[in-house]
């Protein structure tokens, strides 16, 4: 029987030894073979759905399908090895098909959810480097207005963009799957379903590190041999329901954030 514990998780109660599971009387020797045979059995099967669930796909279940409508194993590994070039410290060189689209707009979200972005000068070569060329000015314009003395300082840092003495700054975007909706030749169009961090580690925070969860749709077109996005959108969501995990303190975010790299992305 299923019962709830203080914490919200599941608990399973297997009949105990000889006796009856919903407080009757002893039972007979035949009824306890029943029963373990029952227990046995239920765990055979569930042995056999965890074993099934697990199980690769054939190569068919790891190709997309021919429409534009994605398979469930839609950002299954493709086998193609990962990019081997960077520009600007950006994964480039991206294959020139649906794969490299969708490799490309994921680390795309990496680079535009980073800490760096809150520098002006690493900005500006991010947006050099991921953005369509006649379309740089007016990215670079648009998030001028955007990265403001005042916004910067909602954030917890200074106004000039740099961190506080004593303090971790944390912006980071994590691509948990890509989707393609539209593509062809030399254009394609990606969303990427993403979770981020942002915030201030630090004892007297008054912006702790909190997470999001958001969906980034990247307009792509094939320009000077790689993929370069053309328009960019983002809307909030899916959010999973928040777990009963404790939340870590600021030493330990710092120091995650400190110890553990980030991650470039290719399918």
């Amino acid at each position: 029987m299923s019962l709830g514990d203080d914490t919200g998780r599941t608990r399973t109660r297997l009949p105990e030894g000889g006796g009856d599971p919903y407080g009757g009387a002893r039972r007979g020797g035949r009824s306890s073979s029943r029963s373990l045979v029952t227990v046995v059995g239920v765990v055979v099967l569930l042995i056999a759905a965890i074993a099934f669930a697990n199980r690769g796909g054939d190569d068919s279940d790891a190709e997309e399908g021919s429409g534009d409508s994605p398979k469930a194993a839609a950002t299954a590994p493709s086998g193609q090895k990962p990019v081997g070039t960077r520009t600007a410290g950006i994964p480039s060189g991206f294959a020139h098909d649906r794969q490299g689209a969708q490799s490309a707009a994921a680390n795309y979200a990496v680079a535009l959810g980073s800490a760096e972005m809150f520098d002006k000068e690493r900005r500006d070569a991010i947006l050099k480097t991921i953005i369509v060329p006649d379309r740089v000015a007016e990215f670079q314009a648009t998030l001028n207005q955007a990265y403001t003395p005042e916004f910067t300082k909602n954030v917890g840092l200074n106004e000039d963009g740099t961190t506080p003495k004593g303090f971790t700054f944390v912006s980071r975007t994590s691509p948990l799957g890509t989707k393609v909706t539209e593509s062809s030749a030399d254009t394609a169009t990606v969303e990427v379903w993403c979770s981020g961090l942002l915030g201030l580690a630090g004892e007297t925070s008054t912006n702790p590190v909190t997470s999001s969860w958001f969906t980034i749709t990247m307009q792509l077109r094939w320009t000077d041999d790689d993929w370069k996005i053309v328009t960019r959108s983002q809307k909030d969501g899916p959010a999973p329901v928040p777990g009963d995990e404790r939340a870590s303190s600021a030493e330990e975010m710092a120091q995650a954030v400190q110890e553990y790299g980030g991650l470039t992305y290719a399918r």
